[in-house]
């Protein structure tokens, strides 16, 4: 276990038009608009944005977890050389946890109450490697909890015995089980104080380290996201609308949204000074015509009521689905 995967130059993940629709009385609500990005071994994806973004629905798609009335309309999710989603169902309960894990948001629900830790652990590897020898294993369950931080003894407790943050690493523990090649974890310190938040952040950090996964952090805390990422995305009703190193996003945000949010934050130069993006962000249901942003947008345009702005990338790599940029880049 925990075997070093050596960096490669070839993205771990390419993630290719991702839709996904939910089908609703109301309507249809496109929760994910084409969404495209690629990720390599050992980096560390921070994706962000207000709720209703599309970013749970993203990591969701990703496991092939989305349940009706949504459904998954198009794209790939390529993992190594495997498409996710041409498995079958036997073929992608096998890839969750070996070739991608998911760490819940709310860890505090997603462990059974009635089973001990251990036993919850053992049931997850069983179903993977039914051949393994009892005995190895519980040795690779001690392991992944001594890897994030968890005394061997938690091996024999119940859920309600731990804390919030023994909780969170315990869900850390089962998703690095088989070294899996990508983690996604959503919101993984929504419950948690500040300390313990700091923990589990650097508990992700360390094991990532060990197995050089690819991992993709969802949440709202852009300074949390600022000391653990390397890569930031922001996600608007649906579609990914900017994609940039971390250092790039917080110091020249192009997008006017990513602006915006960047510029929300509270800084220690304007104490008690607070800004906000006017308006709100709109219905999946009735999104406006054109870009979704436009009707908040300080810097729109004619054209962005009307026309859809495709993802360009920018001379130096990064991605901005925004027509500021239409004369500056190629097509994404």
């Amino acid at each position: 276990m925990h075997a070093l995967r050596a960096a490669t130059a070839d993205p771990v993940l390419r993630v290719r038009n991702l839709e996904v629709t939910y089908y609703t009385d109301s309507g249809r609500a496109k929760a994910l608009d084409n969404v495209s990005f690629t990720l390599n071994s050992g980096e560390k994806l921070g994706m962000v944005g207000e709720s209703g973004s599309g970013k749970s629905t993203m990591a969701l798609a990703m496991m092939r977890m989305i349940k009706p009335p949504g459904r998954i309309e198009g794209g790939q999710v390529i993992v190594g050389d495997t498409d996710l989603m041409s498995l079958d169902q036997e073929g992608m309960r096998k890839a969750r946890l070996s070739k991608i894990a998911y760490i819940p948001q709310g860890a505090m629900n997603s462990l059974n109450p009635v089973m001990r830790i251990g036993a919850q652990m053992v049931d997850a590897v069983k179903s993977h490697l039914p051949g393994e020898p009892k005995a190895a294993i519980e040795a690779r369950c001690r392991r992944a909890l001594q890897s994030v931080d968890l005394d061997a003894s938690v091996f024999r407790m119940y859920a309600h015995e731990l804390s919030g943050g023994m909780k969170q690493r315990v869900c850390i523990a089962i998703g690095i089980l088989l070294d899996p090649h990508v983690i996604i974890a959503d919101e993984p310190t929504s419950a948690l104080d500040v300390v313990t938040q700091r923990q589990v952040m650097e508990t992700i950090d360390n094991v990532q380290k060990q197995i050089n996964a690819a991992v993709i952090l969802i949440g709202h805390d852009m300074g949390l996201m600022a000391q653990f990422v390397d890569k930031v995305a922001v996600m608007y009703a649906g579609r990914l609308v900017e994609m940039s190193t971390v250092r790039e996003m917080f110091t020249d945000p192009k997008h006017p949204y990513a602006r915006a949010l960047i510029s929300s934050l509270p800084s220690l130069e304007n104490k008690g000074v607070f800004q906000g993006i006017p308006g709100l962000a709109p219905s999946l249901l009735r999104l406006p015509s054109g870009c979704a942003f436009h009707p908040r947008c300080s810097s729109a345009m004619a054209m962005c009521g009307t026309t859809r702005p495709e993802p360009r990338i920018l001379p130096g790599g990064r991605s901005v689905t925004c027509h500021l940029y239409d004369g500056e880049a190629s097509h994404g």
